[in-house]
């Protein structure tokens, strides 16, 4: 069930609050809590009931072994040593999530090197799971360190199949969500999270339909058919992918946090203008800020552990691994882990050039993020390394330029230098798609974000918020279950 969809907006996510809110306010308060468990089980089976089944058991295993790792911490005598059951625990959810994302990729590679025929098993990516399951494997670490409390197992599978962001994030902590739903006041209907929730919901829904969907065609065309792209339309469409990819995502962290408002449930902000980042290590600290987090916590400082001695280099290794194991998270492709080294190769340099005590323009500085955040993502959406490479070759100019019909006596001499006279954008059928997506460019870089909009400190039902309130609900009616309404980009992931 997508949140973009008539039967989620319209009877799903209504009827779940009005029949929570009534057993709570019958102080049937662990029916109410049963309810919006079932209700999120519903919600993921609603994609594939099969996977129900699935999702369950590594509930299941994981609350079990969690369980396990903070009572045998607690024995004397021990048959068995904790570390021997988290090592247990971790390996099992890694090679649950492996063989589920990662079983072709192996294989496909293992038949490319070894010149096998090893037929692939075309497994299907149960949705979600990569977000389920490092979020249960941060649990297990918090267990083995000691730093697990509450161990309840109706708000442990709640905290894991809360359905706002049970599909794609914001990654959650055990610590920061559990607790919340035992609170006596988050029971109650609380009207300006509810009103709150419902503008955050809208503006998410907003970003998602009118905005990514709009940019999707662009990107979509584009990444098709990069080979034959001239400097314009390639730099079209790695731009529009770049703006898509910001609005699918961040659009569906807004709607997770506002529907968690409505049920007074506070979920962590995922994105800050990532795009006005002047550095990369800023833009990692904007950009999906639930994955930086759980990097920087569980995959970063581990590896830094395993070094032995914590230097300055030895840092800046694990950075580097850390952000190839965070490509790879992402998906399984050569191409993600391009992406992940990228990155990782960037925040090294950033953290030499702040050694160093370096300086740059701030505007010159934002602007080298921005494009190598941009070129970058032309890996992250393209299907293999060779498409990468031909929309890069095309944006620097490789496949020609071409300009309007109506510059060619004017500028005819250009056509000396590779330029050609016609469509423009002929190659991804983009015309008044290639404005609205330019015109994205300075609210990205210059408005105020959603989560700024939206402060609780600063929001008030004003004639004027009313007013966009509104207007909201209007646009997104009319795009509700559109022709062109898409999946959200990081299901897939």
């Amino acid at each position: 069930m997508l949140f973009n969809s008539v039967e989620f907006a319209i009877i799903f996510l209504p009827v779940t609050l009005v029949v929570y809110f009534f057993l709570n306010q019958k102080r049937l308060a662990i029916a109410a809590n049963a309810w919006l468990l079932g209700a999120s089980i519903f919600f993921y089976g609603w994609w594939d009931v099969r996977y129900v089944a699935l999702i369950l058991g590594s509930i299941l295993f994981n609350y079990t072994i969690g369980n396990l790792i903070v009572d045998n911490s607690s024995l004397k005598k021990r048959k068995l040593s904790t570390k021997a059951i988290f090592v247990f625990g971790i390996i099992v959810n890694i090679g649950f999530l492996g063989y589920f994302k990662y079983t072709d990729f192996f294989i496909a590679n293992l038949n490319a090197v070894c010149k096998t025929s090893i037929p692939l098993l075309h497994i299907v990516l149960p949705i979600g799971i990569s977000f389920f399951t490092i979020t249960q494997i941060a649990f297990l670490v918090d267990c083995y360190e000691g730093l697990v409390e509450e161990r309840k197992l109706l708000n442990y599978a709640m905290f894991v199949t809360f359905f706002p962001h049970l599909l794609a994030g914001p990654i959650l902590h055990h610590k920061d969500m559990m607790p919340q739903f035992d609170v006596t006041r988050n029971k109650v209907v609380n009207y300006r999270n509810l009103t709150l929730g419902l503008f955050l919901f809208l503006l998410g829904l907003f970003k998602k339909q009118v905005i990514a969907d709009t940019l999707a065609p662009l990107a979509d065309t584009g990444f098709a058919s990069a080979n034959i792209l001239t400097l314009l339309e390639a730099w079209v469409t790695s731009l529009s992918y770049t703006l898509q990819l910001y609005f699918d995502f961040s659009g569906y962290s807004d709607m997770a946090i506002g529907i968690g408002l409505m049920f007074n449930i506070i979920l962590p902000v995922n994105f800050n203008s990532p795009y006005k980042a002047k550095n990369i290590i800023d833009f990692w600290k904007r950009w999906h800020i639930t994955l930086t987090n759980f990097i920087t916590t569980y995959v970063y400082t581990p590896l830094l552990k395993s070094f032995g001695k914590v230097t300055f280099y030895n840092s800046l290794a694990a950075i580097f691994l850390a952000m190839i194991i965070a490509g790879l998270w992402h998906g399984a492709g050569w191409t993600f882990i391009i992406w992940g080294g990228m990155h990782g190769a960037a925040l090294v340099v950033n953290h030499l050039w702040k050694k160093r005590k370096l300086a740059m323009n701030p505007a010159l500085a934002w602007f080298v993020t921005f494009m190598f955040v941009n070129i970058s993502f032309v890996f992250f959406r393209a299907k293999n390394i060779r498409g990468a490479f031909d929309l890069l070759a095309g944006m620097a100019g490789m496949h020609g330029f071409t300009l309007p019909m109506n510059w060619a006596k004017r500028f005819a001499i250009l056509s000396q230098y590779g330029a050609v006279f016609g469509r423009v954008y002929g190659n991804i059928n983009g015309h008044g798609d290639v404005a609205f997506m330019f015109a994205l460019l300075p609210v990205v870089f210059m408005m105020r974000n959603s989560m700024a909009l939206a402060d609780k400190r600063s929001f008030s039902l004003s004639l004027k918020s009313q007013c966009l309130t509104v207007l909201l609900i209007l646009v997104n009616l009319l795009y509700l279950n559109s022709i062109q309404s898409k999946e959200f980009l990081y299901f897939d992931f």
